[in-house]
């Protein structure tokens, strides 16, 4: 029998002693290759938002937190300063409520349903 040699390594080709760059990919005619149209840079005028809202942005929020088998947390977050944090299930439950409370008396929503009406 004979004994089996073991494969050939490749040998890995010599570095090139300096930079090179990659030579472009030949295009042909009618294949929509972009074109180069010149290395300068061409201003470009910024557009205004073309997306126009119907006036209405959120004021208040309100964040609550249950995690399974965690205590529950809600914070209540407003425009007109108020910062509220509570955390356990009966605080948060009076968080909540007193939220939807707030939302009748707070200056800022009352103001604008006063302009709506």
């Amino acid at each position: 029998m004979t004994e089996a040699r073991p494969p050939r390594l490749k040998s890995l080709p010599a570095t090139p002693t300096g930079p090179r760059f990659a030579d472009p990919a030949p295009t042909t005619p009618g294949s929509g290759a972009p074109k180069v149209v010149g290395r300068k840079a061409v201003p470009t005028a910024v557009r205004p938002d073309s997306q126009t809202g119907n006036g209405r942005h959120p004021i208040a929020w309100l964040t609550i937190t249950a995690p399974r088998g965690a205590i529950p947390t809600v914070t209540s977050v407003c425009e007109c300063g108020r910062n509220l944090f509570a955390a356990g299930h009966h605080k948060a439950l009076a968080l909540i409520a007193d939220h939807t409370d707030h939302r009748t008396h707070c200056p800022l929503r009352a103001d604008q349903e006063g302009i709506a009406a």
